[in-house]
């Protein structure tokens, strides 16, 4: 994995020196534009909207809109005397309890490795952190940006999340919450939560998997062998209004049917994703 920074965790009046790698990565098929014509791919260009001319880097600069049309020019020196203290360090603030942070809160996670005479500081974060079942809360300097943070344990490795700060968060105030509760009826709840336990286990990604990522890919390898290959099955046209009750006793059947078969084997060679044809 290729560093993205190296700092410190600032723990007290302890100093762990630590390098910083993302700890995700989308896996998403990327498609280029490319000209129907001849096939070459489609080049884009940075044109002013007045001039309608090809504008160089050199001759762009930052502006803020402040009104409609307006905008206030930031340039190098303006941005190098806002007060960027501690760049290179990411300071615990607080530490709190994981469960107290809603999942909205979280952005892009980073795995934090101990780097040369940090090893021993390292470890006692981890430790001190596993024995006290809580998270670190620590603000950090990525890229110019200062970014609200969480520091975790998994797999005995320190993980950063960023987190949006509390403004960042838009209020669900005016969104729908459907109907009151005073028009459900017992049994309706009663069967939903009966769905509910029924589906419940254990988490475990492994049970997981994109789908229409693999039959895309599975599409592109059959494209790329020169083969055949099937059509989209078609969206399942609208029927009649299914009564909820109905539906929920009919669910909750179907899980508990499920819960109580064995389950399968795989077979050997299944799940797994096809190596590209050439």
């Amino acid at each position: 994995m290729k560093t993205l920074w190296k700092g410190a965790v600032s723990f007290g009046l302890v100093n762990i020196p630590v390098s910083m790698y993302v700890a995700t990565e989308n896996k998403d098929l990327k498609f280029n534009y490319l000209h129907q014509k001849c096939m070459a791919p489609i080049n884009y260009k940075k044109v002013c909207s007045k001039c309608d001319q090809e504008v160089k880097p050199e001759e762009i600069v930052k502006g803020y809109e402040f009104q409609k049309g307006s905008y206030i020019i930031m340039n190098e020196e303006d941005f190098a005397r806002i007060p960027q203290e501690n760049t290179k360090t990411i300071d615990i603030l607080d530490f709190v309890k994981l469960e107290q942070v809603d999942p909205i809160y979280f952005d892009k996670s980073y795995y934090l490795e101990p780097s040369s005479g940090g090893d021993k500081a390292y470890t006692l974060i981890v430790e001190a952190m596993k024995n006290t079942g809580k998270i670190a809360i620590a603000k950090i300097m990525i890229r110019s940006k200062q970014s609200l943070a969480a520091l975790r344990v998994k797999d005995e490795h320190l993980v950063m999340e960023t987190i949006f700060y509390p403004d960042e968060i838009r209020s669900p105030a005016s969104l729908s919450t459907g109907v009151g509760i005073d028009k459900l009826h017992e049994n309706e709840l009663k069967m939903a939560v009966d769905l509910i336990e029924n589906l419940s286990i254990d988490f475990d990604p492994a049970r997981y998997e994109d789908e229409y990522r693999q039959a895309l890919w599975e599409l592109i390898e059959a494209k790329i062998a020169g083969q055949e290959y099937v059509s989209p099955t078609p969206e399942p046209q609208g029927g009649k209004v299914v009564d909820l009750m109905e539906a929920l006793k009919a669910s909750v059947q179907m899980t508990e049917a499920k819960k109580t078969k064995p389950a399968a084997k795989k077979k050997a060679g299944t799940g797994k994703r096809a190596k590209t044809g050439t």
